[in-house]
């Protein structure tokens, strides 16, 4: 089987790539920077030099570029840092990739959409309103040009099993429920998401990078991923407490926009008609999704240490 570098390997769809390829027989390296635990490679993804150098030497037929900043309150706070990553890290690795003649996929977001006009097709115009999505954008453009057969996947935010509850905008939620402050907890009930498992997103892409190998004329350039469920994140958190017996009582659902912090789209809804076209698609019910994710993160944070 062809052997497959993971970018992000550490993070939470890193891991869930990084899982899913290696099931399915594919050798896997995985490059991490700040978690490497065992089978994990360690690279500094924004040394250039180190990044092409590893590459090469592994030669590898795939690569599956996850590695972000992904935070759109910690781009805005190191915008320089973040478009190393973003963007220029991303057309080291389409350039070793176009050199290797390797199969290539680029994980992107749906904040590349401004979510005025919903749903987006895969070339409808992007129109990012805050700086996360416009490095995203300027990344994709960057592989793309750099390696025109590459692919791009853009997905809406994601949850997944959890090491600590940030790792996912979705799963941090709990919070609300498990510690919930003396004065009440007021969420969003504004912005319209859809929620997609990292099981699932893990699974398309090896799918599509299959297709690909069978045609890479054309199967190539951009596709979109989307949960079926749309959730506002007091949707998000109203659910949660029914899967796991909470009292919600105390959240309460707002529709102000934040008087402050990084904008985001309304609705960013994805069309997800280019990967039904070539029979791809799965999609976990968020009440099972999240009760599978936060059972185990809850029994772990339970257990004797």
């Amino acid at each position: 089987m062809a052997k497959v570098v993971v970018t992000g390997a550490s993070g939470l769809l890193g891991r869930a790539l990084y899982q899913t390829f290696k099931e399915e027989g594919f050798t896997v390296i995985g490059f991490a920077k700040s978690r490497v635990s065992a089978g994990l490679l360690s690279v500094d993804l924004l040394d250039s030099d180190e990044l092409r150098a590893r590459l090469r030497q592994l030669a590898p037929q795939v690569i599956v570029h996850s590695a972000a900043y992904r935070s759109p309150d910690q781009v805005e706070a190191d915008a320089a840092a973040a478009r190393r990553m973003n963007v220029h890290a991303s057309q080291v690795i389409a350039e070793v990739a176009a050199e290797l003649g390797a199969q290539l996929l680029y994980i992107s977001t749906d904040y590349v959409f401004d979510g005025c006009s919903p749903p987006y097709k895969a070339d409808d115009p992007p129109n990012p309103v805050n700086l996360y999505g416009q490095t995203k954008l300027e990344g994709e453009r960057a592989t793309l040009h750099a390696c025109p057969g590459a692919l791009v996947l853009r997905v809406p935010v994601l949850y997944g099993p959890v090491e600590r509850l940030d790792e996912s905008a979705v799963t941090v939620l709990l919070r609300c429920l498990l510690e919930p402050p003396a004065a009440g907890c007021a969420v969003s009930d504004l912005e319209k998401r859809y929620p997609a498992h990292v099981r699932d997103v893990a699974d398309i892409c090896h799918r599509l990078l299959e297709k690909q190998r069978e045609d890479r004329a054309a199967v190539r350039g951009v596709y979109q991923w989307s949960g079926s469920e749309t959730l506002t994140k007091y949707g998000m958190v109203r659910a949660m407490a029914a899967v796991f017996g909470l009292s919600a009582e105390h959240v309460t659902p707002t529709r102000a926009p934040p008087p402050a912090g990084t904008r985001r789209p309304l609705d960013s809804r994805l069309d997800t008609g280019r990967l039904a076209e070539l029979g791809i698609g799965t999609h976990t019910p968020f009440a099972e999704g999240i009760e599978q994710c936060l059972s185990a993160w809850l029994e772990k944070k339970d257990a004797p240490q």
